[in-house]
């Protein structure tokens, strides 16, 4: 390889090294790889901003508005009341939910999706005796899975199909790749209801075998004057209590572990409890206990503008790495966080001190405006009140939904690309009320559009420095230029990509490598392109690869070992349908 290769290809390791490693955030990542490039002239400017003009990367930024629109109306409620219903089958439940869910994900982008549903399926689970655990998983692959099956499933399709038409070939059209997308996606869930099933976990608190799967530390503290002072643990009331347990007394620092029944209170005593949501917001109503934390009662705001929220911390927040109270979290949010939750199990240490991480739970106590504020925060994947849940009334639902069908309908029948489609839907979404110009904004991941456009700069400059084809050369020499091997290759390379950076990285990044190994071997490119849409949306054996796995991550309780376990067969079994029927559907 000629030098610029070389280098182009370190800088590619560099970003890569970062992104897996480090907490930075993707696109700062990818834009600083890209700008490297650029400083250095192995591309030049358009070349390196290509992204931000491609018609892909702008179909997905109105595809948000769409779908906006779709979660603003109330459009997918009608779908929830029946999709559970009153069965207690574990087998059931999940059939109800993954099909209709990787139905609908074929059609709206599957982040806000699984958002909206995992506050109802808890809900749910709480209410029926199913453990969330066993349903959180199904819902996220189920989303990914169903966004395999069209052009607009997911931004990946989209952003591959994009760099298609950038290299002269045909658009695809918004089924074309459902002969290939449909039987991945029914072989991953036959997998998930037939093997899976026995591999999720049923993880419940042990002090509640029929609430939520959902841990809490939470410090109350004796309030000074109050009615608990001078009575023990069992005279307060505090010793058997429905769903949650005292952990420890601290005092005056000095920890007092295994409180028994005769331990007499002080005032000044901090409590720290465990337990399971529900009662976590009980105790913050006990007699004579008041929260341990005190940037509670410097919230701006009174009490009844204020609101328990849970919060799940994204892989790109500013504060991952960082106490609660180092990062400054109720300056920043004008919030107060009182509990945290990680895998299903306590946070050692008190509140302020505890670092938080990447899927991490929290109970916050904030003012009503933080859900709307924060709800498509980049910090946070899923927001949600903590109130009994209750659906919404869905008054603009069925036009919402019409107006994705008449979307779909007139990109399927050749009247508009799915660029103008997307933005005759958007409009429409604004125009009959659907949407409000500020739900339009909010609804934009900016973010992700950003790193996929940086993205495209990479992808440059493999190919103009001359790297995509020598790798590809180099794939050709191992697969001695078989078209199945090296399509084999090519699958692998992206699925291994896709699960430890991201799946619009990923595919941007192999997208060149296996267009010049398509042109050497003097075969269609259609067979490689359709590889590279599965193996990137296939991330099911990590929680970090797809963004609706770390939204499930702690809500569900999980471990990072039960998404191995669990999405392993599933990323085989898909891998093996789409490697039988890619020759045979669509010969090379």
């Amino acid at each position: 390889m000629p030098l610029e290769a070389w280098f182009t290809v370190g800088i590619l390791l560099i970003v890569f090294g970062l992104l897996m490693k480090t907490r930075l955030p993707t696109d700062a990542v990818l834009m600083g790889g890209v700008g490297v490039l650029l400083v250095f002239g192995i591309v030049d400017a358009k070349q390196a901003f290509a992204g931000f003009s491609n018609s892909g990367v702008i179909t997905v930024g109105v595809l948000f508005v769409v779908a906006a629109g779709v979660r603003d109306s109330g459009a997918i409620w009608p779908l929830i009341r029946g999709l559970l219903g009153s069965t207690k089958s574990i087998f059931w439940a999940q059939t109800r939910l993954m099909l209709p869910i990787a139905a609908f994900s074929g059609f709206l982008n599957n982040t806000p999706l699984v958002a909206m549903l995992v506050p109802a399926i808890t809900d749910w689970s709480r209410r029926s005796g199913v453990a969330s655990s066993k349903l959180l998983i199904p819902l996220s692959y189920a989303a990914i899975l169903g966004g395999m099956c069209t052009l607009i499933g997911t931004s990946t399709n989209l952003v591959v199909n994009g760099l298609m038409i950038e290299r002269g070939m045909e658009t695809m059209g918004v089924f074309d790749i459902s002969i290939i997308g449909v039987p991945c996606a029914l072989a991953g869930i036959a997998t998930i209801l037939l093997v899976g099933r026995k591999l999720l976990p049923d993880r419940r608190p042990a002090v509640s075998r029929l609430d939520d799967p959902r841990q809490y530390t939470l410090e109350m503290m004796v309030e000074d004057g109050g009615v608990n002072v001078g009575k023990t643990i069992e005279e307060a009331g505090l010793r058997h209590l429905g769903g949650v347990y005292l952990m420890e007394i601290d005092r005056d620092g000095r920890v007092i572990p295994a409180v028994g029944p005769e331990q007499v209170l002080e005032a000044g005593d901090r409590l720290v409890f465990v337990g399971v949501v529900d009662s976590v917001k009980e105790l913050r109503t006990w007699p004579g206990l008041v929260p341990a934390t005190n940037q509670i009662f410097k919230l701006d705001g009174t009490d009844s503008e204020r609101l328990l929220v849970e919060a799940v911390v994204s892989d790109s927040s500013p504060l991952l790495g960082k106490s609660i109270r180092e990062g400054r979290f109720r300056t920043m949010y004008n919030a107060a966080v009182i509990a945290v939750a990680r895998n299903g199990e306590r946070v050692e240490g008190k509140i302020g001190d505890i670092e938080l991480r990447a899927g991490d739970t929290l109970l916050l106590e904030a003012q009503r405006s933080f859900l709307a504020s924060h709800r498509n925060s980049r910090d946070f994947f899923l927001v949600s009140g903590l109130s009994r849940f209750t659906e919404p009334t869905p008054q603009k639902a069925w036009i919402a939904l019409a107006i994705v069908a008449g979307m779909v309908l007139l990109k399927a029948v050749g009247l508009f690309t799915m660029l103008q489609a997307a933005l005759i839907a958007s409009a429409a979404m604004l125009v009959t009320g659907c949407l409000t110009l500020e739900g339009a904004k909010r609804g934009i991941n900016r973010d992700l559009l950003v790193a996929i456009a940086a993205a495209f700069g990479l992808g440059n400059a493999l190919r103009e420095s001359g790297a995509a084809d020598a790798i590809a050369q180099g794939i050709m020499g191992l697969a001695a230029g078989e078209p199945w091997l090296t399509l084999l290759a090519i699958y692998i390379i992206t699925a291994i990509f896709t699960e430890t950076v991201t799946n619009n990285a990923a595919a941007v990044v192999v997208f060149p490598i296996a267009y010049s190994a398509s042109q050497v071997l003097g075969v269609s490119f259609t067979p490689f392109a359709y590889a590279i849409m599965i193996a990137a949306s296939a991330s099911f054996v990590t929680p970090i690869g797809y963004q609706t796995n770390l939204m499930v991550f702690g809500p569900g309780g999980y471990r990072f070992t039960d998404f191995t376990k669990v999405g392993t067969p599933v990323a085989l079994a898909v891998a093996v349908v789409a490697l039988a029927l890619l020759p045979v559907l669509v010969p090379f």
